[in-house]
């Protein structure tokens, strides 16, 4: 089969024009599912292992894949843009003499795979000599199975009008409790993938995201100043349903009066505080300071792209103490709504049973890790962590679900964690970030800075980052909600390597107290006064 790739894009006020769209969009989607990728998995799966077991494969796999996204963004009363797109093809991954070979084709035909199956052959062979180490692969066992994501309602099975006139109610209410603009939009994806390979597995997956967003503005004219307050809606692994009951109504007036509030607020001190952070906000920092520095690869600095190598070099294993006593880090392929939830990894590894903990009561414990990893760091199984963006590309090692534990008194809430504060800022929301080339020393933003008065909230701040380094920041930590405070956030996008992939991601958290964390005042920082 040939790729097939519908792209539309228009700029367009209210829903009436979008019926001429929507029609072209279904009339895509119906085109593309009539296709029995199912029916041809299996003859063509068999005759890629046959012909690689000819050519001297170790291990070999055949793999199709069929990547489905549309997305809509709104401003103010008009839909900006539609797109939609579909991708497929399939691609060859064979071992021989220790190296991997690779190609990839969006033509899926037996012709087509065989030739594959031959290219991908010889690039192996062609590093024979080249390699300073050769890959080893633990032994895997096979299976057989399909699986679909759960989910009530599909989000590519709702009208382009439904979801045009959630983007342009929620703008309207912005404007309406006082925003002086506001965007918004939702993304979603849908990702179908057929495995086999020589061990004798033979999977087919079926899953999807979806990300709603907005963000107010407010404008003081008269001080030429502004303010912005974005959505906390995290990306799900989820159908429709999250969509259709989240309190988007709710948010949006909270919102609006937040921004407004913001504006208004004093700019922070810079210095040391205490700091209670939410998961809206906490979510990130996992993600940069603790997910990206245990990935095997970019600790062993086979990875570099996006933010360097790692700190966390292998002789820190099981010795380095990255946190406080309370803080385990736990990973996951498995965890409800999870971006990163499936039941079979992209190398065919069976997710369930390979939960493992990243940090252990604070001493680092484990890496992130795809198959021909583990050996590396003496260690006889890898745990789940391969995903490819697309046929077309390489399984990297990819993070999977990664998140903070709660702690055990379900007694200890928000409130509870601030009132034992003197001096300090509660952190909502997810804003700007950075951080070395080595995972280590870091800086974070957010959305709202509420301070924190002698255990009570006491207002705003405005302008406020924290820095630290990853070691320092963590054990810091001497509290934690229980586990009714857990909350999912995590990026829809994650970039890794060269060519660049994106990867799904959720980081589960629970608000946090750190202690004595240095706070910076952005404008001041940026030359400009408070």
């Amino acid at each position: 089969m040939k790729r097939r790739k519908f792209l539309h894009q228009a700029a367009i006020t209210g829903t009436v024009a979008l019926t001429t769209n929507r029609s072209l969009l279904q009339e895509s989607r119906a085109a593309a599912t009539s296709s029995p990728l199912s029916l041809a998995f299996p003859s063509l799966a068999d005759a890629v292992l046959n012909q690689a077991n000819q050519l001297g494969a170790e291990f070999s796999e055949f793999r199709i894949g069929k990547t489905s996204s549309e997305s809509l963004h709104a401003r103010e009363s008009a839909v900006r843009a539609v797109n939609y797109s579909e991708d497929s093809g399939c691609c060859v991954r064979a071992l021989v003499d220790g190296a991997w070979g690779f190609a990839a084709s969006h033509e899926i035909s037996e012709e087509e795979v065989l030739r594959l199956t031959h290219t991908a052959i010889a690039i192996a062979k062609e590093q024979k000599g080249k390699r300073l180490e050769a890959v080893s692969l633990e032994k895997l066992p096979a299976w057989k199975d399909q699986w679909q994501m759960p989910m009530e309602i599909d989000p590519f099975s709702i009208s382009l009008d439904d979801k045009a006139a959630l983007l342009l109610d929620i703008n309207q209410r912005a404007l309406n409790a006082g925003a002086n603009f506001c965007r918004s939009g939702l993304m979603q994806v849908k990702e179908e993938k057929w495995l086999a390979n020589s061990i004798g597995s033979c999977i087919e997956q079926s899953r999807v995201r979806i990300r709603p967003y907005f963000s107010v503005t407010v404008v003081d004219s008269k001080k030429g100043g502004f303010s912005n307050r974005d959505s906390l809606a995290a990306p799900r692994g989820s159908g429709y349903e999250y969509v259709r009951d989240y309190d988007f109504e709710g948010e949006v007036a909270q919102a609006v009066e937040e921004a407004k509030e913001k504006m208004a607020a004093p700019g922070v001190k810079s210095g040391p505080k205490d700091l209670v952070i939410h998961p809206s906000n906490l979510w990130l920092t996992i993600h940069e300071s603790i997910g990206h520095p245990t990935e095997l690869d970019r600790a062993m600095g086979f990875e570099a792209n996006f933010a360097g190598t790692s700190f966390v070099k292998p002789e820190l294993l099981g010795k380095l103490k990255y946190a406080s006593d309370l803080v385990t880090i736990r990973a996951d392929r498995t965890q409800a709504n999870g971006l990163s939830t499936i039941a079979y990894d992209d190398d065919g590894v069976k997710t369930a049973g390979k939960e493992f903990n990243i940090i252990d009561k604070g001493l680092f414990t484990n890496y992130q890790m795809a198959i021909g990893q583990a050996a590396m760091i003496g260690r006889e199984q890898s745990n789940g962590c391969a995903y490819a963006d697309s046929f077309s590309t390489f399984p990297l090692q990819r993070m999977p679900n990664i998140s903070l534990q709660p702690g055990e008194d379900d007694g200890v809430t928000t409130e509870k964690l601030i009132s034992d504060v003197e001096d300090g800022i509660y952190i909502v929301g997810s804003g700007s970030w950075s951080i070395d080339q080595q995972r280590y020393n870091f800086q974070f933003t957010g959305q709202t800075f509420h301070k924190i008065k002698n255990g009570k909230l006491d207002g705003m701040y405005k302008d406020v980052a924290y820095q630290g380094n990853s070691v320092e920041f963590w054990n810091s930590c001497d509290g934690l909600g229980g586990p009714s405070t857990y909350e999912l956030g995590g990026a829809f996008n994650c970039g890794k390597g060269r060519p660049t992939q994106s990867a799904p991601v959720s980081h589960g958290a629970v608000p946090s107290r750190f202690r004595q964390v240095q706070v910076l005042n952005t404008q001041e920082e940026g030359g400009s006064k408070a």
